[in-house]
C-alpha cells in the first residue's frame, strides 16, 4: 500500500529540495515561485504559491493530500487552506536542531524514516566535522552576517548557529534568538561599526549582495572587514532556507571563508 500523502504542495522551498534528495519528487504536485534548488523543479512543477501569499484555487484544482509550509508568517495562508478541508503541516524551524527534527519528520511522514535519517546523519557528521576544524583554529573572526541592508538585519538563529560550527563569531548574537526579522533590527548603524566585524557575509534575500555598496557606507573604512576586503556574498537559497540547503552548501561556504581568513592571519 502506498505510505503518507502522495500529492504535496509545498509553499516553501526546503521541503521541495528535501522530497528531491529523498527520491519522492513524484509527489510535489506545486512549488513556491521562490525555490531554485533543486533547479529542475522550477522546469517540472507548478508554482502556486510566493511567501506571503498563495493561489489558493490553484492549489485545491491540485487536489493535494497535504501542504507543507514554514513559519507564523505562512498562518493565514494555512489557515484559508484548512477552512477549505485540505490537511496543512506548517513547520516553525529556526535552529539547526529543529532543522534536522524537520526533515526526519518530513521523510516520516513520506515513509522514508529510514532513508531520511542516514540522509542526515551524513549531514551531521560533516557539521561535526566542521565544527571541529573551526574549533582548531587559532583565532576565530567575528562575523557580521547581514540578511537585509535597508534597515541592517542580522542573522536568524540557524545561520548564526553555523556560522558558529565554521569557524567564527556572530557580532550579534542576542539578536539571533529573535525569530522575527524585524526584531533582528538594527536600527543604529554605528553599532555594527563599532563591534568591527573581521568578516562581512551579505545573504540579502531576493537581491544581489554588493560589496562596494557595504564599502562606501558612511563610517565604514575603518571597519576590519572593509579594510582587509573581507565582504563576501553567500547566496540566500543557500543559507536562508531552513532545509537542507543551509545544512550543506550553505555551511561549507561559511566554513570555506572562516578557513581563507584564517590563512591570512594565523
Amino acid at each position: 500500500m502506498p505510505r503518507g500523502p502522495q500529492r504535496i504542495v509545498c509553499l516553501t522551498e526546503e521541503a521541495t529540495e528535501w522530497l528531491y534528495l529523498l527520491g519522492e519528487e513524484a509527489r510535489i504536485v506545486g512549488i513556491s515561485g521562490y525555490t531554485v534548488r533543486p533547479r529542475r523543479a522550477r522546469e517540472e512543477k507548478p508554482k502556486v504559491s510566493a511567501f506571503l501569499s498563495a493561489k489558493i484555487d490553484k492549489i485545491l484544482e491540485l487536489e493535494p493530500d497535504c501542504v507543507f509550509g514554514f513559519s507564523d508568517l505562512q498562518a493565514d495562508i494555512a489557515s484559508a487552506l484548512v477552512k477549505r478541508g485540505v490537511q496543512v503541516t506548517i513547520f516553525n524551524q529556526r535552529s539547526v536542531d529543529e532543522i534536522f527534527s524537520m526533515l526526519y519528520q518530513v521523510a516520516a511522514m513520506v515513509g522514508r524514516a529510514d532513508d531520511g535519517l542516514k540522509l542526515l546523519e551524513g549531514m551531521r557528521a560533516r557539521l561535526l566535522a566542521i565544527e571541529a576544524a573551526g574549533r582548531a583554529l587559532p583565532k576565530r573572526p567575528r562575523v557580521f552576517f547581514e540578511e537585509w541592508d535597508e534597515p541592517h538585519i542580522s542573522a536568524i538563529r540557524w545561520v548564526s548557529q553555523l556560522v558558529g560550527i565554521a569557524g567564527g563569531d556572530d557580532i550579534f548574537p542576542e539578536l539571533a534568538v529573535q525569530p522575527l526579522g524585524k526584531d533582528r533590527i538594527i536600527a543604529d548603524g554605528a553599532e555594527i561599526v563599532r563591534r568591527n566585524p573581521d568578516i562581512v557575509i551579505g545573504s540579502w534575500c531576493g537581491k544581489k549582495f554588493r560589496p562596494e555598496k557595504v564599502a562606501a557606507r558612511a563610517g565604514w573604512a575603518d571597519v576590519t572587514a572593509v579594510r582587509e576586503r573581507q565582504l563576501f556574498e553567500v547566496k540566500s537559497a543557500d543559507i536562508l532556507q531552513p532545509g537542507p540547503a543551509a545544512l550543506t552548501d550553505g555551511v561549507e561556504q561559511l566554513h570555506r571563508i572562516v578557513l581563507e581568513w584564517s590563512a591570512r592571519h594565523g
